[in-house]
């Protein structure tokens, strides 16, 4: 099998050649302190992984009078922004000690929101939240923009790639910063610890949120017909089980989400739901909202709760499972032959009659060299 008919193989729940063994994202901060800064595609070649190629472009509307923001520095995981007269996004860089800060303006007709963002180099984080009035959300709902998916660009890309990989995306986030689902958008947008009290203390706007930001993220869905993803991913952190209750996952946050799974479907499209955190309690939650795939599995030692082999008792006839593998104990500090011990006991527990995929429970920062090579070779001899 060639790498993209194994991992769709697996996806498919169906039994490809072997186990298909691959990486979250490939960090910058990796490639560049540990790799003399090559490519991501690169990095799958050398280590003989199976390739995953992340990719999103947007379109403007231009029946809306959309256009695109000329003067964005467009990063990983990102597109070119989408504007109108309406909604412009300006920035302003504030502090570069002890990390770079920069302050973003989201101009409209009626006013101006800010947010501030912190970065160092491994990541960013909101240091200034952009919702700080409950009103805020009115305004967004009025003027923000809708994003088109590009489905030329995309399949222009997905046509080069051709047999060598996944081709990957994300249901879109936010502008400026966010995640693919709409309650992780959410806290990006207003802070997690905020937006669990307004749960209790204001449902019904907390409901008006989460439906102005899906409306967004389907007009989006809809566009992508035709366009040559293999998969996309959907959810976040916020919807984990060590961060919400399964009450609040079921009320607030499956309702949203399973919409978009099935706007996906219609159009052709492939969803893996991402839960990096506490996913024991709601695995048949997750489930039922009818993902084709699911991760990331991510087990105790990493601060989750995943039994790999009771989650495969559980759901493994109902969805893809992918990563389960702990990179932060098995990357670094440990032999090889530790390395080689932990890749088998995830095929063990979860590689029964295919549909998993071997993976890092999300992405990493720092690892050995010589324990991804342990990594990767083991899994090539997990053979079906």
């Amino acid at each position: 099998m060639t790498s993209k008919q194994r991992l769709l193989a697996a996806i498919n729940r169906e039994v490809p050649d072997r186990l298909p063994v691959t990486s979250h994202h490939v960090q910058k901060y990796f490639l560049d302190h540990y790799m003399d800064g090559i490519s991501r595609d690169e990095f799958f070649d050398h280590f003989g992984l199976d390739p995953i190629k992340w990719i999103i472009f947007y379109k403007a509307d231009e029946s809306r009078g959309d256009y695109y923001d000329s003067n964005q520095q467009v990063n990983f995981l990102e597109s070119r922004r989408v504007f109108s007269d309406n909604w412009i996004i300006e920035m302003e860089n504030i502090a570069q000690e002890p990390y770079r800060r920069d302050r973003y303006y989201i101009k409209t007709p009626e006013k101006t929101l800010t947010m501030v963002l912190d970065s160092n180099e491994q990541t960013s984080w909101v240091s200034e939240y952009l919702i700080k009035e409950k009103s805020d959300i009115d305004i967004i709902a009025k003027y923000v923009t809708h994003p088109l998916c590009d489905v030329e660009a995309v399949n222009r890309i997905a046509d080069e790639y051709g047999e060598t990989g996944l081709v990957r995306s994300h249901i879109p986030c936010f502008d400026i910063f966010g995640q693919p689902g709409c309650w992780q958008d959410a806290c990006c947008l207003m802070g997690t610890e905020k937006m669990i009290m307004e749960v209790y203390d204001d449902p019904e706007w907390v409901h008006t949120f989460l439906k102005i930001l899906q409306e967004r993220k389907i007009d989006y869905i809809r566009s992508m017909k035709g366009a040559k993803f293999d998969i996309l991913e959907l959810g976040g952190g916020d919807a984990s089980t060590t961060v919400i209750s399964p009450k609040i996952f079921n009320e607030i946050v499956a309702p949203y989400d399973s919409v978009l799974i099935e706007e996906a479907h219609k159009v052709g499209q492939k969803i893996v739901y991402h839960t990096c955190g506490g996913m024991m309690p709601i695995l048949e939650d997750i489930a039922a909202m009818k993902p084709d795939a699911m991760e990331t599995f991510t087990p105790p030692g990493m601060g989750a709760d995943v039994d790999l082999a009771e989650a495969k008792r559980r759901i493994g006839d109902e969805v893809c499972m992918i990563g389960g593998f702990d990179q932060f104990h098995y990357f670094v500090g440990c032999t090889p032959e530790e390395t080689r011990a932990y890749v088998r006991k995830c095929f063990e527990e979860a590689g029964e009659g295919g549909g998993y995929i071997l993976c890092p429970s999300d992405h990493f920062f720092d690892a050995d060299l010589e324990l991804i090579e342990a990594y990767a070779d083991e899994a090539r001899k997990c053979v079906y």
